[in-house]
Formats: C-alpha cells, structure tokens, sequence
C-alpha cells in the first residue's frame, strides 16, 4: 500500500525544512475512510469524510500545555491520519498521481503538527505556499 521509507523521508525532509531537530517523534497512520469519519466525528464534532486529521502533542497558540511529556529529550509531535481511500480519490480528481497526493496529505498534516492552520485566509495562503515548497523538495520535477 504505501512504502514506510518513502514516507519516512518525506517527513524527515518536512521537519528539517521546519528546524525541527532530533529527537523526534511522529506517528503516520494510513487507514481507511471509514476510520477518518470517524475519528473526524469523535474529536472534531464533524460528522464528514476528510482526507487527514492531525493530532498534536506541542503546545499550540491558545492552548493549555499542562500536558506532562517524558523528560527523555525526544520531541514528540503527535500523529497524522490519512485516509487512503480519500487520497487515491482526491488524486484521480486532481489529475495526478496518489503518491503526490500522499505526499501532500502527509506534508500538510505535519505542518499542522508544527502548529500551521488554514482557519484564516492569511493562515491558508502561508500554508498553502509551504505545502508547495515542500511539495516540490521532496519530489522534484
């Protein structure tokens, strides 16, 4: 389905891009669509298919950070999950190929991670734009 070092690489060239060093950690689950729903409706309130939820673990602009991590020195972002389904569908729509697809869906759940939204058109178009940098870092041509 999906090859675990091609996505490995894609998040390491996002967190290097971003300034993140390591020790990190961030998990990335591809399932199905049914699951996303799901999940979508658990944590967001919102009862819709989407192509990818981000679930952080750095504190955010806002928000409480009382959450206690280990005093291990590893900097742990939180999980990304990617509808599979979704992505092969959003790709045929697009014109191009799942795997740019993936890309882009795993590239925009770890800027999500890093505290980037799209709520704001301003937020939108900075996140847009990095998306696209690092779209075209981690597959060129």
């Amino acid at each position: 389905m999906v090859d675990e070092d091609w996505v490995r690489r894609i998040a390491q060239t996002v967190l290097k891009a971003e300034g993140v060093a390591p020790p990190y950690e961030v998990g990335l689950v591809f399932t199905d669509s049914e699951t996303v729903k799901q999940l979508n409706r658990d944590y967001r309130g919102v009862d819709e298919p989407t192509d990818v939820l981000a679930f952080y673990m750095l504190p955010q602009k806002g928000a409480d950070d009382s959450f206690a991590l280990p005093p291990d020195g590893v900097t742990r972002l939180g999980e990304v999950i990617i509808s599979y389904p979704q992505a092969v569908e959003q790709a045929k729509e697009q014109g191009h190929s799942p795997e740019r697809e993936l890309a882009l869906l795993v590239i925009h759940g770890i800027l999500h991670l890093l505290g980037y939204d799209h709520e704001e058109p301003e937020e939108e178009s900075k996140m847009r734009e990095r998306e696209r940098e690092l779209l075209e870092r981690c597959l060129p041509g």
